[in-house]
């Protein structure tokens, strides 16, 4: 029986009581329970309805709109998405081509991919919503709209914490396990002298007619800031933006967060000195104060957004510590005459401003949830967003896990976790640790015999977009158990040390295998000469993705974790191997990627790997009392080369083989048959087998 089952049907009891108790005091207030509640109805909320929907659980998603992703209906507010749709890759594999394609949400249906409501290489916004009505839709995901849930508050069964969630009609939600997927809405703001004067990145005009012969400083320098001079670089007359760190450009750091370069047409204009420019400051020391042209009353930033550039005021840009007159709030009561006669004197901002505007990302909303249910704020990413385990879990809030941008805080500025094409693979790793802890339902694991484990590296390494696109975060385990060994695909990394109460599956004495992609530590010129390496007996000098694999006798405790290199996704392992970064992103050659590899996994295995014709099994098998394990594997038990379905088809047909295929063998997982008919030559390898 799942454990969530008894905790369920107290959550019916309980709802049944409320409803009645409700009926005699509100009328149309009412109860409803379910195994599941998943808060908001954006990509990674519709993602875990699928999941939840394929498993056939009981669970329901509650949106406060009228339709899946409102957030795509405002933001961008210039209405260009930045997340690559790239349609033509030369490739018919629909794995791999996830990997270029960072908007379509996991299903089993190859047709609803987002490429049919949007062809376009940076779609626009519009089209996001659009595509999730339709994937909502066409897979009858139980969602219900116009469902605003003003609080969350926890409560105790049996020792076990529920939620109860109540929405704007006192209607209340009893959930066994809360799944948050609200995102990040609310705009972050700095408090400083004159903040009430500044605009928002969530408010402006975007017609840049509006801001025509304007000077504008912006207070930020990501994606929003940037794509906000953008759309007014040809109409405004000048563009300062401010913030404490410098530019942090995507190519440079690999980080999709950063600055992309769809936005960056700015560092054009201020580089070859048009007029633009970049300064650092911290927000929380500056000071914007107004100078009005006729002495009259101050005006609010929602007045003056509809000034022409001959209007009445003017702002200026100063430090707080400058200003003889300092109230330490945020209502500007100062004006330019407090300026002291130094601050213009190659002050860089000392020019004067018709807009400032606020594009500084935006925060968690924690205001729903009491004190009984409330997340604590992440150490990092200044706090916006809610503090959780390696597993997604709130910290000190059980059975509620956090999914979407919102659970960005596990690999902020370091994978793609906050964004689409990266919490679609983390969404589908939560669900499987909720299968295992609430149903007993193992992670899913492939049985492979040792002899075929570098042929299914080597193709989830060429093909996998889950680990491609949370590079250093998600990563394949490989549990080794002597002749043969399960495969896990795109487990959390830094959930290793609860491996086996997280996916149910015990790690033996044989150890394990760890895959991961990821990027060299090595800073360099990414655009300069030597950026790449390119000799595979310096892989580990790659600077560019590229495997990585880890070799553990045991598994690495949490101390471990915590002891781990800066830098490494992982604990230092009894063994790496690093497979050679590749231009083309194909690790496939027999020199540079297939050799090593098998070199590397014969020392941890302590296992011939070598793969070998019919004839060569024979000739071994007569002179050798113990013939290489791919001969044991496949040659001594009439399958001739190990995994070809085609060829023992053939031999069945032809009468040259029984049926019976042995206890161990790639056909008893379908998954490895599928694969291996397509991968022959992979399975002969064309290395000197006379080593």
């Amino acid at each position: 029986m799942s454990l969530i089952q008894p905790l369920f049907r107290l959550l019916c009891v309980l709802s049944l009581v409320l409803a009645s108790s409700g009926s005699g005091l509100h009328g149309r207030n009412k109860s409803v329970s379910h195994e599941y509640c998943v808060l908001g109805a954006g990509p990674a909320g519709l993602q875990m309805g699928y999941f939840l929907s394929r498993s056939q659980r009981d669970y329901i998603i509650l949106e406060r709109n009228t339709g899946p992703g409102s957030f795509f209906n405002i933001y961008p507010r210039h209405r260009k998405l930045i997340s690559i749709n790239k349609i033509y890759t030369g490739r018919r594999n629909k794995e791999f081509n996830l990997r270029h394609d960072w908007n379509s949400l996991l299903s089993d249906r190859p047709d609803l991919l987002f490429q049919r409501i949007s062809r376009e290489l940076y779609p626009n916004a519009d089209d996001y919503p659009r595509y999730l009505s339709m994937f909502a839709k066409e897979l009858r995901l139980k969602v219900k709209y116009g469902a605003d849930i003003g609080r969350i508050k926890a409560s105790d069964f049996n020792g076990n914490q529920v939620y109860i969630l109540t929405d704007q009609n006192g209607v209340t939600y009893q959930c066994s396990v809360l799944l948050v997927s609200t995102g990040l809405w609310i705009p972050q703001q700095v408090d400083f002298l004159g903040s009430d004067l500044v605009e928002g990145y969530e408010s402006i005009p975007t017609d840049p007619e509006e801001f025509k012969d304007q000077a504008v400083l912006i207070l930020g320098k990501g994606n929003s800031a940037f794509e906000t001079a953008q759309s007014i670089l040809g109409r405004a007359s000048r563009i300062h933006l401010y913030s404490p760190s410098s530019v942090r450009l995507a190519w440079q750091t690999h980080y999709v967060g950063d600055l992309r370069a769809v936005n960056n047409e700015l560092l054009d204009t201020y580089q070859l000195k048009s007029l633009d420019g970049l300064v650092e400051g911290r927000l929380e020391d500056i000071a914007i104060v107004r100078r009005e042209k006729d002495g009259g009353k101050r005006r609010t930033a929602k007045k003056r957004s509809q000034m022409s550039t001959g209007g009445k005021e003017q702002l200026y840009l100063t430090l707080t510590e400058l200003l003889d007159n300092q109230n330490g709030n945020n209502i500007s009561k100062v004006t330019g005459q407090n300026l002291p006669g130094y601050h213009t004197d190659n002050f860089s901002l000392r020019q004067p401003y018709d807009r400032v505007i606020r594009c500084l990302g935006f925060r968690f909303n924690f205001s729903i949830f009491d004190g009984s249910a409330r997340p604590p704020q992440s150490s990092g990413a200044r706090g916006r967003l809610p503090g959780i385990t390696a597993w997604y879990e709130g910290r000190g809030t059980p059975n509620m896990f956090v999914l979407g941008t919102a659970a960005h805080s596990i690999d902020y500025r370091m994978s793609a976790g906050g964004f689409i094409h990266g919490f679609r693979y983390t969404v589908r790793a939560v669900h499987k640790i909720l299968e295992q802890r609430y149903h007993n339902i193992a992670w899913p694991a492939t049985k492979l015999p040792i002899s075929q484990l570098q042929s299914w590296i080597l193709r989830r390494v060429n093909e996998a977009s889950g680990t491609y696109q949370m590079f250093g975060v998600l990563g394949d385990i490989i549990l080794l158990r002597g002749s043969y060994c399960e495969y896990l695909e795109e487990f959390p990394l830094q959930a290793l040390p609860q491996l086996s109460a997280l996916s149910g599956r015990p790690v033996s004495d044989h150890g394990l295998l760890v895959l991961v992609m990821q990027y060299g530590l090595n800073r360099t010129d990414t655009l300069g000469p030597g950026r790449a390496e390119s000799e595979w007996t310096k892989a580990w000098r790659s600077n560019f993705l590229h495997p990585v694999l880890y070799y553990y006798n045991t598994l690495p405790t949490e101390k471990d974790m915590r002891q781990r290199p800066v830098g490494w996704p992982l604990p230092r392992p009894e063994a790496v191997h690093h497979m050679v970064e590749d231009f083309l992103t194909e690790w496939d050659q027999p020199i540079s990627h297939s050799q090593p590899l098998r070199r590397f996994l014969e020392h941890c295995l302590q296992t011939d790997l070598r793969a070998f014709y019919a004839e060569s099994c024979f000739l071994l098998s007569l002179t050798s009392r113990t013939p290489p394990l791919f001969c044991r594997q496949g040659y001594l038990r009439k399958q001739g080369i190990v995994g070809n379905s085609h060829l023992w088809q053939h031999a069945r047909e032809a009468g040259l083989m029984a049926d019976h295929q042995g206890d161990v063998t790639p056909g008893d997982d379908a998954s490895v048959s599928e694969y291996l008919k397509h991968a022959g030559a992979a399975v002969v390898s064309t290395v000197n087998f006379d080593l």
